[in-house]
């Protein structure tokens, strides 16, 4: 690698456009500290069709994310809107061909923590974000979720969890991310940040 900034991966997968923009929020908190970068990336979607090929850069949006992305990075921020209370396939099946990086510990002792977007207030927020964790702590990764002292966690009337940042999204997913949810996506971004040069000597 290249002798440059270390960097906060943010790994999203987003279908309507909340999840991105929560990841958006994310990595301005990041980059709210010196010394340390965001890198914005996306995954492609899962087509049940075995012929069907997604593009190899998206129209619009983040680039895919490469494993080299993953393994070279100081921190990560994993985000899915939620299905059935649990991550989206797309990003699962991009974490599943993860496995190299899981023999070599290429990922211990990183600082890692998610964040989602659901269309209903108590549509699986927090399930999500709990299980999204699961693959994480298997490959060592150190998560950090959000602390109290981000006080809007006490007031929010949408989304906002001590696991992870959260957004209500709305049931046209059309809901823009209100002020309490903004600030709690950057402040994730910062933590994270904060915790990842923090680790980087320890490591």
């Amino acid at each position: 690698m290249p002798d440059t900034l270390p960097y906060v991966l943010i790994l999203y997968y987003s279908r309507q456009g909340a999840t991105r923009a929560m990841a958006e929020q994310i990595a301005a908190g990041v980059e709210s500290r010196s010394g340390i970068v965001a890198r914005l990336r996306t995954v492609p979607p899962v087509s049940p069709t075995c012929e069907a090929v997604a593009p190899e850069i998206p129209a619009e949006g983040a680039v895919y994310a490469s494993l080299d992305d993953l393994r070279h990075c100081a921190a990560l921020a994993l985000g899915s809107p939620t299905r059935f209370g649990n991550m989206a396939a797309p990003l699962k099946h991009f974490i599943d061909t993860t496995s190299e990086l899981w023999v070599g510990g290429a990922l211990i002792d990183k600082p890692a923590t998610a964040f989602t977007s659901t269309s209903s207030l108590h549509g699986g927020q927090e399930s999500t974000l709990i299980t999204m964790l699961l693959p994480l702590l298997h490959h060592g990764m150190v998560y950090a979720g959000l602390p109290y002292s981000e006080t809007e966690l006490y007031t929010t009337t949408a989304g906002g969890t001590p696991y992870g940042a959260s957004h209500l999204a709305g049931q046209r997913s059309d809901r823009p991310l209100d002020e309490a949810e903004r600030n709690l996506a950057f402040a994730q971004g910062r933590r994270l940040a904060r915790l990842a040069q923090a680790l980087e000597g320890a490591r």
